[in-house]
């Protein structure tokens, strides 16, 4: 285990030499890192000078790992084995700190996908989070789109902007705004929209204004309740059609020489996703 003083991911100020590394690059100070220790638990910590990481089985000083190369096999001061690498995306995020749920990487991959997220799309989203979603956009749109994030919250703005300084970025062609949802849609045009809102429905009409024709919606909601409610505002608001909803089961399997059986542990509902077309105007 980590040192219980410590959360599963430091705290510590946005760095723009988490964001960006040569391929091949070896690890820089102040760079965060993943450790994966024997039992397969994970952490996020930052190389900070000074730093060290205490485990179950010994410690691992920070300074150590600084310029040696990623996937790094190092040993703590008792000689138990700890992987480090530089996260990806679908470890990444998980191991986030976060005031929100985030957006898990298995229903990611279908916003990115079923949304139909393109180079040099304009995207707009409502409900920013800890900023999860927020950095896979910005990798799908590329340096030619655009992205505005919508958020009624101060915290979750600033959080969203830590995480992407830290893991992403200079983002230029990304911009946020501090307003409720259907305020601020009503300002913008795009060609996606994307509602991660516990009620949807009332920015509807809002998100239609602001899609072009032939652009997609898409709504992802926790519950039932909200799923119906969705249908039925979307049911109400003819300017979209073609919608459909479907949710993300995911089984990890444990592999090991004499035993291959699904993980104890399953992540199965997150939420529901929706997308719908954007019709014409007549």
């Amino acid at each position: 285990m980590s040192d219980p003083t410590e959360t599963n991911a430091d705290q510590s100020e946005p760095n723009a030499a988490d964001a960006a590394h040569p391929v091949g690059a070896p690890f820089a100070p102040k760079e965060t890192v993943l450790l994966i220790d024997e039992k397969g638990r994970e952490y996020l910590r930052s190389l900070r000078q000074g730093r060290r990481f205490d485990f179950s089985g010994g410690y691992l000083d920070a300074d150590d790992l600084v310029g040696r190369p990623d996937g790094t096999e190092a040993r703590t001061s008792t000689g138990a084995r700890i992987l480090v690498f530089r996260p990806t995306y679908s470890r990444l995020i998980p191991n986030l700190p976060r005031q929100a749920q985030v957006i898990y990487p298995k229903d990611t991959g279908s916003f990115l996908i079923y949304g139909d997220i393109y180079p040099g799309a304009r995207v707009v989203e409502t409900g920013v989070g800890p900023g999860a979603l927020t950095l896979a956009l910005l990798r799908a749109i590329g340096p030619n789109g655009t992205l505005v994030s919508i958020e009624r919250r101060e915290d979750h703005i600033a959080m969203a902007q830590e995480t992407v300084a830290k893991f992403h970025g200079d983002a230029p062609n990304w911009r946020t705004v501090l307003a409720e949802a259907a305020d601020g849609l009503a300002e913008e045009q795009a060609d996606r929209v994307i509602l991660d809102l516990p009620e949807p429905v009332p920015a509807l009409a809002a998100a239609a204004q602001a899609l072009r024709p032939g652009g997609v919606l898409c709504s992802w909601v926790p519950t039932t309740n909200q799923l119906g409610e969705l249908g039925s505002g979307l049911r109400a608001e003819k300017r979209f059609a073609a919608w459909q909803t479907f949710e993300l089961m995911q089984r990890f399997w444990h592999v090991a020489e004499r035993s291959v059986r699904p993980d104890h542990r399953m992540v199965a509902h997150t939420g529901f996703l929706t997308t719908a077309w954007r019709l014409a105007d007549v």
